[in-house]
């Protein structure tokens, strides 16, 4: 199967199944894919606009990030 066709597949499903889809494979495809830090750079103004674009507070998803993170900033 082509990358085209999975796209015209996935844009096909109702948008539970879409939600259900990425919960599931987001985490397995992801572990792979993050190792390469250029596409990650690639993938971060994707998420962010993403973000952006459904209207959450982005000082919300900081803290949001933080508490994930144990309350310490990234080093």
């Amino acid at each position: 199967m082509t990358v085209a066709e999975l796209k015209q597949a996935v844009l096909a499903l109702s948008r539970e199944d879409k939600q259900q889809l990425l919960l599931e494979t987001l985490p397995e495809i992801s572990q792979e894919v993050m190792q390469d830090r250029a596409f990650l750079m690639q993938l971060l103004p994707v998420f962010m606009n993403l973000v952006k674009d459904s209207g959450v507070d982005l000082q919300q998803l900081m803290q949001f990030a933080m508490m994930m993170n144990g309350g310490r900033p990234q080093s």
